[in-house]
């Protein structure tokens, strides 16, 4: 009787045991991304193809681009969830590494971080990294603006000839507040102030993303638009009646907006999250973005070289800190001028 109970006992552990999964869990990384999902996905699969790490991505809407992300970050900073941030842009991720909360992965940034008209693209301690450029732009209807109309300059917007014409994406969400911070970095709060009492008074429409800025040129329901060079690009792919010049400001340079990417601190799955940084990093990435509908351009030279038609001809020279140092006095400025 003792030896077929011990007998059932050890039938029960064996059975026990083999329905126990021992298999080691899968390697992933959780991805915060502001980047257009159709840009981002491509470069997102080929990390997974290339390292079997799975990444779950978590992309923002137009909407709210890239603050409701970063929004989200803030939430979650006693317990992360994320494990790394793409930005398409770098005014919120010198916030977000003021506010601690960015991991530092390097004292002494690596070199090719700088980039020649703008300084440095990394923040301290690398808390954060730019690559592969997209610009300011000014879209125009090209079936009722030429080109040699089409104002070039952020100040040839204030010209009467174009009141009631022009639309922006609202500033307290992606690049356009970025954008307007930068004004007043440049030519100092008086002037950025005055820029934006012009631009009311010539009537400037507000919609919700860049992307709409540019779909609003397209479709003729306004003749100019602020917007980025990735969406001017997207409209002429769509064959639409769009074309676009840089938006200078003041003849000095057009602001260029790197791609920034960063550690979240503390974030769950610390090897992979450095595996996936450092594969946005790299050469493949750069190439990708230049190739895809975005036209980013590329800040290694030797990728650059390869994508000469999206280079930046006259970039402005600009510090990225004090753009970001900006971002609160422009968005008030801007529901100053705006309140009405």
């Amino acid at each position: 009787m003792k030896s077929a109970i011990v007998l059932c006992i050890g039938i029960l552990v064996a059975a026990l045991c083999g329905c126990r999964d021992t298999s080691t869990p899968p390697k992933q990384a959780v991805l915060y991304c502001s980047v257009d999902q159709d840009i981002a996905k491509p470069i997102v699969e080929a990390f997974e193809k290339q390292t079997g790490i799975k990444v779950l991505a978590r992309y923002d809407s137009e909407a709210s681009k890239t603050v409701g992300l970063v929004q989200k970050l803030r939430n979650e900073a006693a317990h992360p969830a994320a494990d790394v941030f793409w930005s398409n842009e770098m005014v919120y991720m010198i916030r977000l590494a003021r506010e601690g909360l960015l991991q530092a992965v390097n004292e002494n940034p690596a070199a090719d971080a700088v980039y020649p008209w703008t300084g440095t693209i990394t923040g301290p301690q690398e808390m954060w990294r730019g690559f592969a450029l997209r610009v300011r732009a000014i879209a125009y209807n090209t079936k009722k603006v030429t080109k040699e109309q089409a104002p070039k300059k952020l100040e040839d917007l204030l010209d009467p000839r174009w009141k009631g014409r022009i639309v922006m994406a609202r500033p307290e969400f992606g690049t356009t507040g970025g954008d307007i911070a930068s004004w007043f970095a440049h030519y100092g709060p008086d002037k950025a102030k005055e820029i934006l009492r012009g631009l009311k008074a010539n009537d400037v429409r507000f919609v919700d993303g860049n992307s709409m800025s540019a779909q609003a040129v397209a479709d003729g329901r306004a003749e100019i638009g602020l917007t980025d060079s990735d969406d001017a690009y997207a409209q002429q792919r769509e064959k639409n009646p769009v074309g676009f010049n840089y938006l200078d400001q003041g003849g000095e340079g057009v602001l260029t907006i790197p791609n920034t990417v960063a550690l979240v601190k503390g974030g769950p799955h610390a090897a992979e999250a450095k595996a996936l940084y450092e594969f946005l990093l790299g050469k493949k990435v750069e190439r990708m973005l230049a190739g895809s509908d975005s036209h980013n351009t590329p800040v290694r030279p030797e990728v650059a070289k390869d994508f000469p038609q999206y280079a930046i001809g006259h970039p402005l020279k600009i510090d990225y800190e004090k753009v970001a140092d900006q971002i609160g006095p422009a968005l008030d400025a801007c529901k100053e001028v705006f309140k009405d």
